[in-house]
């Protein structure tokens, strides 16, 4: 098949864009690098299979494809709150143009929504029937609920127009490629143990996480878009074995054998207290669920990161 991935050159984005070119497929990658880096695809430039295209979804663009995978969109606070402006455009506006091309050329489109959909959740773990506790007017509200919109255009495409839908709802990845400086909680705390500095953890360290290791997001990213029963979602992907914060970075210490001290900083607003996902739906319909263990995707993570150091002088 021919595969448009927007977002492609990003940390999820460019493993998908590597699996789908090993499965024999032609890949568009397309991205505007404001968080993707050419670095995560420049092994895959040489493959006659695969395309890069520069380009911002809120902007149109026309593409003949039978699959799009839509991942564009800033991830990391850091980054989403840096443009907020910027990051509800390209998940509205995105949405709609890439929406719109699913609908003039017949193709699968799948939405890489979030787990921040359910906000600072009621409900725990979290399932998908539960429609959240968003903050609307935060700091964090144009990344939570500009993906919230883009669910909806998803659901309303479809009822209209008959767009072929597939919408995951992400939570908590890591694994290789991640951007150092994105302040997500796995390679902050990995770069703190590596340089041997203090580790950051934000309140009292009791809020929990569920963190899946990238090989196994993908995994279910594409047996949810080919699942052959109709089935649209919204699906959580994520794995459900639950962290505190301050368990995930002694973790850290230990399997990096850092001499860091954890230290702890006053909370930002707005932080989800629990985040575990319920994959029930995700085990019944697309026969899925992580197999790589937390302490196993953690050293394949550091060995990653490892490895940047020694190219980058520090180590």
């Amino acid at each position: 098949m021919r595969i448009l991935v927007t977002g492609g050159a990003g940390f999820l984005g460019s493993h998908l864009c590597e699996r789908l070119l090993n499965e024999g497929h032609d890949v568009i990658c397309l991205d505007n690098f404001f968080t993707g880096s050419r670095d995560n695809i420049i092994h895959l430039m040489g493959s006659h299979r695969f395309e890069l295209i520069r380009h911002d979804i809120v902007e149109p663009i026309l593409l003949e494809v039978d699959r799009i995978y839509n991942l564009a969109c800033p991830a990391s606070p850091v980054h989403y709150q840096y443009n907020p402006v910027k990051t509800v455009k390209t998940s509205v506006m995105g949405m709609i143009n890439m929406l719109g091309m699913a609908k003039r050329v017949k193709a699968r489109i799948l939405q890489a929504s979030t787990s921040e959909v359910y906000g600072d959740p009621n409900v725990h773990p979290q399932k998908e029937e539960y429609w959240g506790n968003v903050n609307p007017i935060g700091i964090r509200s144009c990344y939570d609920e500009g993906k919230r919109v883009a669910e909806t255009l998803m659901m309303d495409y479809h009822r209209q127009n008959n767009v072929d839908i597939r919408i995951i709802r992400i939570f908590n990845t890591y694994g290789p490629r991640m951007a150092e400086n994105d302040g997500r909680v796995v390679s902050n705390f990995i770069l703190q143990a590596l340089r041997n500095e203090d580790i950051t953890v934000f309140g009292d360290g009791s809020q929990t996480r569920s963190f899946c290791y990238v090989d196994d997001l993908i995994d279910g990213m594409i047996r949810m878009m080919e699942n052959g029963q109709g089935f649209i979602g919204p699906v959580n992907l994520g794995n459900p074995v639950e962290n505190t914060i301050l368990e995930f970075a002694e973790t850290i210490v230990r399997l990096t054998g850092s001499q860091s001290k954890i230290i702890f900083q006053s909370l930002p607003s707005d932080d989800p207290k629990q985040r575990q996902p319920d994959i029930t739906l995700a085990q019944e319909k697309l026969g899925w669920q992580p197999v790589v263990g937390l302490e196993d995707g953690i050293i394949k993570t550091v060995q990653y990161f490892k490895r940047d150091f020694i190219k980058s002088g520090h180590a």
